[in-house]
């Protein structure tokens, strides 16, 4: 797409208040992806799996034991959670602190499962991000959501549903460049359990490998970074 074709888009979605919701497994360039159309279209953009994340974060640094739920989930409800949802600086605020950085850790990755699915902690963030989600759709603004339930569970109703996945092998590719800076056999084998564990620990809560009714799917595997941007935009110039 050019630029004139993404103006296009954006007029469409220009003070309507849209919600554009976007699922995937690990490695499948939601975020990357999904941050670039906020941005592009001028909207606002939520990612809920930093906020998984970020309470994950918040657990270990008030050293809960990760063995017990109901500690977890009095931790979660107890600690005040702010999100940045913007684009150009998304930020993530637990306990008044700035986790935007530390929460991408790979020792992150190993423990958000352990938080990410259990219903009262997934109840307590899903409320938050329905927050934000009505808080940019009054605005006029919308907002660009991306997780692993938005398309079935958050924001069912949205105007645009997108299921945005890739083959194995260049999710662990992805990963691990991303965690290691490398895409080498060592690489990919350190992020094989991260990627496919919480993967599979996540498919428990919440199914992201099939598209629900409605929902369109986008395969990255063979497309770059700007290209998966180009069919996610046309894809919502042409939902909406």
């Amino acid at each position: 797409m050019d630029y004139q074709e993404y103006e296009q888009v954006r007029s469409q979605v220009m003070g309507r208040g849209f919600v554009i919701a976007i699922d995937g497994p690990s490695g499948s360039g939601k975020s990357s992806v999904s941050r670039q159309v906020a941005a592009v279209l001028d909207m606002g953009y939520l990612d809920t799996g930093a906020m998984y994340r970020s309470v994950a974060w918040w657990c270990q640094y008030k050293n809960v034991d990760f063995s017990d739920e109901s500690a977890i989930v009095a931790c979660v409800k107890d600690v005040e959670i702010k999100v940045n949802a913007v684009p150009h600086a998304p930020r993530f605020f637990v306990g008044g602190m700035d986790v935007k950085d530390v929460i991408r850790q790979p020792s992150i990755s190993n423990i958000v499962s352990s938080v990410s699915t259990i219903p009262a902690v997934r109840e307590v963030l899903i409320s938050a991000q329905r927050a934000i989600i009505e808080e940019a759709k009054a605005s006029g603004r919308g907002i660009v959501v991306e997780g692993r339930d938005i398309t079935t569970v958050v924001a069912p109703d949205a105007a645009v549903r997108i299921l945005l996945t890739a083959s194995e092998e260049v999710r662990l590719q992805r990963r691990s460049l991303d965690d290691w800076g490398s895409q080498g056999p060592d690489a990919i084998e350190a992020s094989r359990d991260i990627v496919l564990g919480r993967d599979e620990k996540d498919m428990t809560v919440a199914n992201f490998a099939d598209a629900a009714p409605g929902v369109e799917r986008i395969d990255s595997s063979d497309l770059s970074l700007h290209e998966t941007v180009d069919a996610v935009v046309y894809t919502i110039g042409r939902k909406v």
